[in-house]
């Protein structure tokens, strides 16, 4: 029986469900099922290629039907295999024993001890996660991200010519234009990306405790190190860490982590840059038909894209951060607190799928309020100081930035006519007045 969501507990799996379906395709129970018999099938065709006397009698041509046990991998096979762990109460276990059974009906009854040979969960779980996991990435995360960035690099283009007056402090600053602070961020995130996707999906692949105790006891002739490696980093495409204990150390795992945390703190500054200017006036935003801004204030169209943005990254990144700190720490060879934990990686991919989708539809959302922005300007010509002071230390000018501190600071208001007055009391060579005379709050934009 399919629950509703109305009835979930989390917002990802209810509130938010149209935004994160597809991950269940990755970090759901049943997915995690389905990767597990992804990993112990193609373990069972690897070992076939080896020359070990017990298998040199399968039958090459039940190739397909096995891969067809996890390439159309149902939810009634999900749900015989969670019954079987009923009596086993052990998840991979019941995988072996599901497996089993599907070895007897394709006539492979004299080989399915080879099913699950010489390993231990960890061995399933440690490839079978982070198989579902990049792929999580490269099927949802990055398009979402890539759509992300191809609006922002869109909105550079469209506003490049876009003169703004900029604010540290929150004070006004030398003018800046409103695309290349875009593309701020689109570099910022460029960067941040190209990291994540530098970082290897490691996996633990090594029997009980790393040494392939069993199997070298059972076949001592084969290289088992070479095998692993091939059937890892070539057979399930991740990267095979070559000393460990029962369990991956996670090392690269909490990299991750840490990327998808930096990415998020990214977009998190952005949605608050955008929130400040929408309040600034800088933008309108577009109104949908039958939408309601605020139960009590009809007036009201709040930016509730960025701020639902923002929420979902701080939670995101709280669960990044606690996965990074703690799946590298484990007691000597082996304690169990890895494996709660590590099934709640979906949870912060989830809330960053989240995030960008709602940023990106906010950013859809803005109009821009050219006025505001131009009236800002006109209302802020104390910014050419630092230009006309720069020139002034070009010329040999005495202590030029004291004049303009003066002028500046002042209780008088600085203007365009202010600013006129100013230059005509300066004793320089008239090209150079003229010069000093071409700057605007609109022009003082740098490259």
């Amino acid at each position: 029986m399919s629950l509703s969501p109305l009835y979930a507990i989390s917002p990802i799996d209810g509130r938010y469900r149209n935004t994160t379906h597809e991950l269940a395709a990755y970090f759901s129970e049943a997915a995690l099922i389905e990767f597990r018999v992804y990993v112990e099938i193609e373990y069972f065709i690897a070992l076939c290629e080896l020359p070990l006397q017990q298998l040199k009698g399968f039958d090459q041509t039940k190739i397909p039907a096995l891969r067809a046990i996890y390439e159309r991998f149902h939810q009634e096979d999900a749900e015989r295999i969670k019954e079987i762990e009923k009596t086993t109460n052990h998840d991979v276990k019941a995988v072996e024993y599901f497996l089993k059974e599907k070895f007897d009906q394709l006539n492979l009854s004299d080989l399915k001890e080879f099913i699950h040979f010489g390993l231990t969960s960890q061995d399933i779980n440690n490839t079978a996660i982070p198989h579902s996991f990049k792929l999580a990435l490269e099927k949802s995360y990055y398009p979402a991200l890539h759509d992300l960035l191809g609006y922002l690099k869109k909105l550079a283009e469209d506003w490049k010519n876009i003169p703004m007056l900029a604010h540290t402090h929150g004070q006004p600053a030398s003018p800046t234009r409103l695309g290349k602070e875009m593309m701020v961020f689109v570099e910022r995130l460029e960067a941040q990306l190209q990291l994540l996707q530098h970082i290897p999906f490691s996996a633990k692949f090594g029997g009980a405790t790393g040494n392939f105790n069993a199997h070298h006891s059972a076949y001592p002739e084969i290289n088992w190190t070479v095998f692993a490696n091939n059937f890892v980093n070539n057979t399930l495409k991740l990267h095979r860490s070559q000393h460990t204990t029962q369990i991956e150390h996670y090392d690269n795992f909490a990299a991750h982590c840490d990327a998808l945390k930096r990415i998020n703190t990214i977009i998190l500054d952005l949605d608050r840059d955008m929130w400040t200017y929408i309040s600034m006036n800088y933008f309108n935003q577009r109104i949908k038909a039958g939408e309601v801004g605020s139960s009590a204030m009809p007036h009201k169209v709040n930016p509730i894209d960025f701020e639902n943005s923002e929420g979902n990254l701080g939670i995101a990144n709280a669960l990044f951060e606690h996965l990074a700190a703690k799946l590298p720490v484990s007691r000597l060879q082996r304690d169990l607190t890895d494996s709660t934990v590590l099934r709640n990686i979906g949870v912060p991919v989830a809330h960053s799928l989240i995030a960008i989708k709602s940023t990106l539809k906010g950013l859809n959302k803005l109009i821009l309020n050219e006025n505001a922005i131009k009236n800002d300007l006109e209302a802020n010509w104390a910014v050419v100081a630092e230009a006309i002071q720069t020139i002034l230390r070009r010329e040999g000018y005495p202590n030029p930035y004291e004049a303009l501190k003066e002028l500046t600071r002042t209780n008088q208001e600085v203007n365009a006519a202010t600013i006129a007055k100013f230059i005509e009391t300066l004793t320089i060579d008239d090209k150079v007045k003229e010069e000093i005379r071409g700057i605007t709050p609109f022009s003082y934009t740098g490259i």
